[in-house]
């Protein structure tokens, strides 16, 4: 077939005017990146009871677990369908006044541990144990997305920094 003056080199026929048509190079495969889900025990923490009756355990228990920190901490206490703890996870670490949490991590701890059922904690260092606007909030969200997930939220404890003070948003009927 004879090529036309004003039609584009582009559509040539192979060797029309002396020029030669691109290398054809096979598709290259896309690579599927494998993962592996792993649970770590880094520790453990001596606990006299194994399953969580009340907001003062769960109180109790995240107090002995956040002793000695400075900053606030936001943490997941992971419960099985009878209320005992399979396990404890540090959501996210913070500053004096605020520690990020998204439901998305919170619940991530929960599905890789199997939880039946959640209990999130996080302290103030001020010492005052009054929920935030912004605990409140985040609360909310995270009682939504447990119940889109069928891990239910049972409460979210706020501590006061060196008392024994605490805030339960199950027993200040705020679930």
């Amino acid at each position: 077939m004879p090529v036309r003056e004003d039609q584009l080199s582009l559509f040539t026929a192979s060797g029309a005017r002396g020029i030669a048509p691109p290398p054809c190079r096979p598709p290259s495969p896309y690579a599927v990146p494998i993962y592996t889900v792993t649970l770590v025990r880094e520790r453990q923490l001596p606990w006299p009871r194994a399953q969580l009756r009340q907001a003062a355990d769960a109180a109790t228990l995240l107090r002995a677990y956040l002793q000695a920190v400075d900053r606030e901490h936001f943490v997941v206490v992971l419960l099985d369908r009878k209320n005992r703890v399979i396990g404890l996870n540090t959501v996210s670490v913070g500053s004096l006044t605020a520690s990020l949490a998204h439901p998305r991590e919170v619940m991530k701890a929960a599905i890789v541990h199997n939880a039946a059922a959640i209990l999130c904690g996080h302290n103030h260092p001020s010492g005052d144990p009054q929920p935030s606007a912004e605990d409140r909030a985040l609360t909310t969200r995270l009682v939504d997305a447990g119940k889109l997930l069928g891990i239910p939220m049972l409460d979210h404890v706020v501590l006061g920094d060196g008392t024994t003070a605490y805030y339960s948003f199950a027993d200040a009927g705020a679930l």
